[in-house]
C-alpha cells in the first residue's frame, strides 16, 4: 500500500486535488467525514460534546449544530483545544480501521488521507506516509474563497485560518506543494504530474518488495 498524506489550509483546495486523485484510481479517506461520524446522534463522542459544551450545540433532531459549535471554538483556543480532545482520539482509531481495510482489500492500492491536521497526525504516529502533499494558496486568496463560496466574513474567515496550523508549520512537511492559487487547470496539471510520480514510485517499492528488482 502507498499512502498519501494530503494536507492543506482551509479553503486551500484540498477536496480538489483529492478528487483528482480520486479520478485517477487512489482511494479517498476524508479525515473531516470520519470527524462528522465520530460525533452522529447515538456516539460517545456527541453525548460527550454536549456534556462539555451544553445543549445548545444540538439541533432539534439531536444532531450537532456545527455552527453554533463552530462560533465557540473558532474564537476560543482552549474550547476548541477541549473538543479536539473529545474527538480526535476517535477520529485517530477509525483512520487506522479504514487505512488497514484498504490496504487488505488491495495490498497495492494508493491511499490518499486528506487531513487538515496533518502535523499532528505525524507528530502522533498516527500513519506512516509515503509522500506528504501540501496544497497552498496564500491566506488572501483563501479569504475570498470563504467569503465569497461559504459565505462566511471577513473577520470569520480570518478566524479559521488562525485556528490552523501555519503556512510555514504546513510546508516545512511537504514532499510536494500544489501550488493552488492559479487557474483550475494549472492546478490538475500539477496533480496529474504527481500522480504519475506516485504510480512510478508505488511500481518500484513492489519490486523492492518483491525482490525482482535488478540489483
Amino acid at each position: 500500500m502507498y499512502l498519501i498524506g494530503l494536507t492543506g489550509g482551509i479553503a486551500s483546495g484540498k477536496s480538489t486535488v483529492a478528487k483528482r486523485l480520486a479520478f485517477w484510481g487512489a482511494v479517498g479517506i476524508d479525515a473531516d467525514q470520519l470527524a462528522r461520524e465520530v460525533v452522529e446522534p447515538g456516539t460517545p463522542g456527541l453525548a460527550a460534546i454536549a456534556a462539555e459544551f451544553g445543549d445548545t450545540i444540538l439541533l432539534p433532531d439531536g444532531t450537532l449544530n456545527r455552527p453554533a459549535l463552530g462560533a465557540i471554538i473558532f474564537s476560543d483556543a482552549s474550547r476548541r483545544e477541549r473538543l479536539n480532545a473529545i474527538t480526535h482520539p476517535a477520529v485517530r482509531r477509525l483512520t487506522r480501521d479504514r487505512v488497514a481495510a484498504a490496504g487488505a482489500a488491495d495490498p497495492h492500492v494508493i491511499v490518499v488521507y486528506d487531513v487538515p491536521l496533518l502535523a499532528e497526525a505525524v507528530a502522533g504516529g498516527l500513519v506512516s506516509f509515503d509522500l506528504i502533499v501540501v496544497v497552498h494558496a496564500d491566506a488572501v486568496t483563501r479569504i475570498e474563497r470563504m467569503v465569497e463560496l461559504r459565505g462566511l466574513t471577513r473577520e470569520e474567515a480570518t478566524h479559521r485560518i488562525a485556528a490552523q496550523a501555519s503556512d510555514a508549520d504546513r510546508l516545512a512537511l511537504a514532499d510536494v506543494v500544489i501550488d493552488n492559487d492559479g487557474t483550475l487547470e494549472a492546478t490538475l496539471a500539477q496533480v496529474d504530474d504527481l500522480w504519475t510520480r506516485v504510480r512510478a514510485d508505488e511500481a518500484r517499492m513492489v519490486e523492492e518488495t518483491d525482490g525482482t528488482r535488478t540489483p
